[in-house]
């Protein structure tokens, strides 16, 4: 699949989005900060990419969270992930979020997040007076348990 992709004047000197490795699901996403930005313990921040892309319908963008940033430093992508729409054309910005008790700062050409592409299914709502009945039920939240059932 070919993508469109615009790099914003404020992101010329900065790389596009890369896969790391050849198996790699996500696209890296740099920060396109003017200046070093601190994100202090709790404090969240739209942090600029320095791009914008053009995905054709039926296919969405999601921002996910890098796992070294959240495990190394508990930086995090506050609405992960987040949905980027077909047809939304504006900048794309990562929304992260300080879940540590340290300052951390975020330097301009950072990887700071990941995207992947991923098809999405529209669908048309039928309402019912009724849903089919499962063995599940209206059971949710921890409803399975947390270890596995021996039978």
């Amino acid at each position: 699949m070919r993508l469109a992709i615009q790099r914003l004047g404020h992101a010329l000197d900065l790389p596009l989005p890369s896969y790391a490795s050849l198996g790699a699901a996500g696209l890296d996403l740099y920060a396109a900060l003017a200046d070093q930005e601190v994100l202090m313990p709790g404090a969240r921040s739209a942090v600029p990419c320095g791009i914008a892309i053009a995905l054709p319908p039926g296919y969405e963008a999601q921002v996910r969270p890098r796992s070294g940033l959240a495990l190394n430093h508990g930086i995090t992508v506050l609405n992960a992930p987040g949905t980027i729409d077909s047809d939304y054309r504006g900048e794309i910005r990562a929304i992260l979020v300080n879940l540590s008790t340290t300052a951390f700062p975020i330097k301009r050409g950072m990887k700071i997040a990941q995207l992947v592409v991923a098809a999405h299914a529209t669908v048309v709502l039928e309402e019912v007076h009724e849903l089919d009945a499962t063995a599940r039920g209206h059971q949710g939240f921890g409803s399975t348990g947390l270890h596995l059932q021996k039978n």
